[in-house]
């Protein structure tokens, strides 16, 4: 797959990522930790804020591999 197409498709995985992932913790929030202690939601906050992270990197990664065609002699 070029490398240009790999990375468009890459941006757009990102950006749904993001979206769905908002989306999903902010009603998780909302739906458990409605009850609970200002430090529970700061906490919560703080690890699913970073938590997006790692399949981004994933999704990051495989943008950054170099065109298989371009390797070939």
């Amino acid at each position: 797959m070029p490398v240009r197409l790999r990375k468009l498709i890459g941006t757009f995985l990102i950006v749904i990522l993001v979206i769905v992932y908002a989306l999903a913790a902010t009603t998780f929030a909302t739906l458990l930790l409605a009850t609970s202690p200002w430090w529970v939601h700061l906490a919560y906050f703080f690890f699913t804020g970073l938590l997006w992270i790692l399949p981004a990197m994933l999704i990051i990664k495989w943008m950054a591999k170099p065109d298989k065609r371009a390797e070939r002699p």
